[in-house]
C-alpha cells in the first residue's frame, strides 16, 4: 500500500485568497484617505470662516418671527376627554 500524500493544494489557495482580500483593503484605504481629508478640511474652513452678520441677521429674522406669531389657540385643557 502506498501512503496517501499532503495536498497542500487548498491551504495555499486560501492563503493567496487572503493575502488578494488584505491588498484590497489596503488600496481602498488609502485611494479613500485623500477622500475623506478633503472633506475633512473642507467642514473645517466652512465651521472656521466668519459669517457672523449673516448669522445675526437669520438669528434676528427668526426671534421677530417667533414673537410675531400667535400661539394662543384658546383650548381649555380640563374639558379635553
Amino acid at each position: 500500500m502506498e501512503p496517501e500524500k499532503k495536498s497542500n493544494g487548498a491551504l495555499i489557495g486560501l492563503i493567496v485568497i487572503v493575502i488578494i482580500l488584505i491588498l484590497g483593503g489596503i488600496y481602498i484605504a488609502i485611494s479613500n484617505r485623500s477622500v475623506i481629508e478633503k472633506t475633512v478640511n473642507s467642514e473645517i474652513n466652512i465651521e472656521s470662516s466668519p459669517n457672523t452678520q449673516n448669522q445675526g441677521a437669520a438669528l434676528d429674522s427668526l426671534d421677530k418671527e417667533i414673537q410675531s406669531t400667535n400661539t394662543d389657540l384658546s383650548i381649555d385643557v380640563n374639558n379635553l376627554k
